[in-house]
C-alpha cells in the first residue's frame, strides 16, 4: 500500500514531541550546514504565487545544502494559470519531486494541492497561515534562552497569518501567546493564545515582543491608509521594550517599515534578534525537510 504523504499546512501536524526534535536537528545543521544529504538526487519544486526574498532564498539555499534541486515556478509558469486544474498540477508534479512547497493567496489552492497530491505539501506562506515562519522564530528563541517551556512572547500589530501561526505552533512548544492587536485587527481564538487590545499590558513580563507589518501587499491605498490610523499604537519601540522581562528582544518576520510598526532603532539596534531570525528560516526548513521527505 501506498503511503500517504505527510504535509506541512499549519503547524498543528506536529507533536509537541517532534517539534522539540526539529529545533535540535536545525541547531545541529546551524552549526554543520553540509551535514545532511537528505535530499541527494531529489528535487523540490518550490511554487511562488507572490513574491518573496526570505522564503525564497532560505529555501532554494537550504535544498542545495541537503544535495538537492530546487526547482522555482514563479506565477505565470505554470499552466494553471491558463485554466489547468490544481488536481493535475499536483499529480503532475508529484511524478518529479519529492515535495511541492507553495506560497499562495488562497487556502483553497493549498488545501487542493495537498489533497492530491502524491508527495508532502509544504505551506511556504498562505493567508491564514505562515507555520515555517514560526519555526524560524522558535528556533532563534531556543538559541537566546535554551529552553522555551515556560517564555513568553507578545505579539503586537494586526492579527494576521504570522499571529495565527504564533498561537498554534508557540503552544506546542510550551511558550506562552499573547495577541495585542486593535479592535478590528484582533485574531480569532486560536489554541491557548491571550487575545489583549493594549500594547503597553500585553509586553509587560514578556520575553520576546514580535511585529509585522500594518499594510499588506494586496491593500489598496484607502485601505492602507486606514489600517496605519487603526494600528498606529501598535509599534515596537525601545518604550515597549522597557516594559518587558530584562534582556527581551524584539523579533519581526520582515520585511520591516521602520517608522511603522518597528521604530529603526529597534530594528538595527541591540536589543533585537531579528536578522538571526531571518537567517534561521534556513535551518528550521532544512530540519524539517529531512522530517518529511529524508
Amino acid at each position: 500500500m501506498r503511503r500517504l504523504p505527510r504535509h506541512f499546512l499549519t503547524g498543528a501536524e506536529l507533536s509537541a514531541r517532534e517539534l522539540g526534535a526539529l529545533l535540535d536537528r536545525a541547531l545541529e545543521l546551524k552549526r554543520a550546514p553540509l551535514a545532511s544529504r537528505a535530499l541527494e538526487g531529489l528535487s523540490v519544486a518550490l511554487v511562488f504565487e507572490q513574491p518573496s526574498t526570505r522564503t525564497r532564498t532560505s529555501f532554494e539555499v537550504g535544498i542545495v545544502e541537503l544535495g538537492g534541486h530546487p526547482m522555482v515556478l514563479r506565477q505565470g509558469e505554470l499552466q494553471i494559470t491558463r485554466g489547468e486544474s490544481v488536481r493535475d498540477t499536483a499529480l503532475v508534479l508529484s511524478r518529479h519531486v519529492a515535495a511541492i512547497a507553495l506560497r499562495t493567496g488562497s487556502e483553497a489552492t493549498l488545501h487542493a494541492l495537498a489533497a492530491h497530491a502524491g508527495v508532502p505539501v509544504i505551506n511556504m506562506l498562505s493567508p491564514e497561515h505562515h507555520p515555517c515562519q514560526v519555526l524560524a522564530d522558535l528556533l532563534t528563541m531556543r538559541e537566546a534562552f535554551g529552553e522555551l517551556e515556560g517564555r513568553r512572547l507578545t505579539y503586537v500589530g494586526d492579527g494576521n497569518n504570522v499571529a495565527r501561526s504564533l498561537a498554534i505552533v508557540g503552544a506546542l512548544a510550551g511558550v506562552g501567546i499573547t495577541i495585542a492587536a486593535p479592535a478590528g485587527h484582533q485574531l480569532e481564538p486560536v489554541a491557548e493564545a491571550r487575545l489583549l487590545e493594549d500594547p503597553a499590558a500585553a509586553a509587560e513580563g514578556a520575553d520576546v515582543l514580535y511585529t509585522d507589518v500594518w499594510v499588506s501587499m494586496s491593500d489598496d491605498a484607502a485601505t492602507a491608509e486606514a489600517r496605519r490610523a487603526a494600528l498606529g499604537a501598535h509599534r515596537i519601540d525601545d518604550a515597549l521594550l522597557d516594559r518587558a522581562a530584562p534582556g527581551a528582544f524584539a523579533l519581526h518576520c520582515l520585511p520591516a517599515h521602520p517608522g511603522e510598526e518597528i521604530t529603526e532603532s529597534v530594528l538595527y539596534g541591540d536589543r533585537q534578534r531579528i536578522w538571526d531570525q531571518a537567517e534561521n528560516r534556513r535551518h528550521a526548513q532544512k530540519a524539517l525537510l529531512e522530517l518529511l521527505v529524508g
